[in-house]
């Protein structure tokens, strides 16, 4: 019996690879439309919800994160779907360390905060939730934005990576057709699981100064670096919302951290993360990197033979 999975938030990253994992596991995918509206509605005969609603930049998170996951725990009620949710490394605040399920949440920001309250609304609910924890996404799709992109390697095409903290710091990273293909076993396996399941990924931590050796290597040039110019966010903060936003999160670059990945190994023994040296070298534009076709035909040609 075909299985049918509700993606929220289609269009962004987690929404367009999600869609395309389950679609490849043979998933009826139906794409919420949110000039539709009536999420509840769109939703009846769903198995599974992932939520990928996110306001880009972080926009008014306060007030629509809360929004958004009131609608979707409605909408899983009534429809008596699993919800699948991309948590984040926000909760656990300043506190070094390997994080898992185990870890306390300290979260010391207020992103940190609306989203240990959205994850604890869930909890509260009653609605079957499988939080898939992870770090910084890593979009291989071209012209994708994610944080490498964005920061480290803003300056890349000129031989240059920006360091947003030290460089020897371990920092948290997810690669998102990971993410997405984690997220069908997991559904596939919702019977199984508990009402309210914390599952960290894990896998992908790595420092900035190990990412500079894998770079240099496939470009085969030796990488200057330069420091990303907080201080510039730090005065436009006031009156431009990302500076300000982004800069909340600073600490991240400063604090040494990766996720733990025992209890996604017991639940998914046989899952295969793809190799980290292509993950590290998946934002890298094909001006720097000639051999990133090759590479992404092999990472593929791993996982489905």
């Amino acid at each position: 019996m075909t299985q049918t999975v509700l993606i929220l938030g289609a269009s962004g990253k987690i929404g367009q690879h999600a869609s395309h994992a389950f679609s490849q596991a043979g998933w009826k995918v139906r794409l919420y439309d949110r000039k539709q509206g009536n999420m509840t509605a769109q939703a009846q005969g769903a198995d599974v919800i992932v939520n990928g609603l996110n306001p880009p930049n972080y926009h008014n998170w306060a007030k629509i994160i809360p929004e958004i996951t009131a609608q979707v725990i409605q909408a899983a009620k009534v429809n008596n779907a699993t919800v699948i949710f991309p948590a984040n490394v926000y909760n656990f605040g300043e506190q070094s360390g390997v994080w898992d399920e185990n870890t306390p949440h300290q979260p010391s920001t207020r992103k940190g905060k609306i989203r240990e309250d959205a994850e604890r609304a869930y909890k509260a609910s009653g609605v079957q939730t499988i939080l898939l924890r992870a770090g910084d996404f890593i979009d291989p799709s071209e012209g994708a934005e994610d944080v490498l992109r964005l920061v480290v390697l803003r300056a890349i095409k000129k031989g240059k990576l920006t360091l947003p903290g030290a460089a020897h710091v371990s920092h948290a990273y997810c690669y998102l057709p990971d993410w997405a293909r984690a997220a069908v076993q997991l559904a596939d396996k919702r019977a199984e699981l508990s009402r309210f399941e914390d599952i960290p990924l894990g896998g992908y931590d790595f420092t900035l100064a190990e990412l500079k050796s894998e770079l240099e290597e496939a470009t085969g040039a030796t990488l200057k670096t330069t420091k990303f110019p907080w201080w510039v966010f730090k005065r436009l903060s006031p009156f431009w919302e990302l500076a300000r936003e982004l800069s909340e999160m600073r600490y991240l670059w400063d604090v040494s951290h990766g996720l733990g990945t025992e209890k996604f190994d017991q639940i998914l023994p046989d899952f295969q993360r793809t190799d980290l040296s292509a993950v590290m070298r998946a934002s890298l534009p094909r001006e720097v990197y000639p051999n990133k076709a090759v590479a992404e035909q092999r990472a593929l040609i791993a996982h489905h033979g």
